[in-house]
């Protein structure tokens, strides 16, 4: 795949991004330069490679998942205008 000056052009203006026509043409380079490399890897044979997520293997730590109150509640709605009973109380919108 090649990246003409028209399509960097459209991609900037897509990307809300300003660019002048040396600007332009620079970037035609650079990303046809980076479209080659991805093209590259296209042709290393993975197979029999499963996918990754990182270089080390690794497992999430997990935590006991229990249902608390967070013993904030009074902290929470202290500043509300209106509570009752550790609740918010809010104006009625729909009649």
């Amino acid at each position: 795949m090649s990246v003409d000056i028209d399509t960097v052009k459209r991609v900037a203006r897509l990307a809300r991004i300003a660019v002048d026509e040396e600007d332009a043409s620079r970037m035609t380079g650079e990303l046809n330069a980076i479209l080659g490399f991805v093209e590259q890897l296209n042709e290393v044979d993975v197979t029999g490679v499963e996918p990754m997520t990182s270089v080390i293997p690794t497992t999430m730590k997990m935590r006991t998942d229990e249902v608390t109150d967070g013993s904030k509640a009074e902290d929470i709605v202290a500043n509300a205008p209106q509570t009752e009973e550790r609740f918010f109380l809010v104006p009625k919108v729909v009649e």
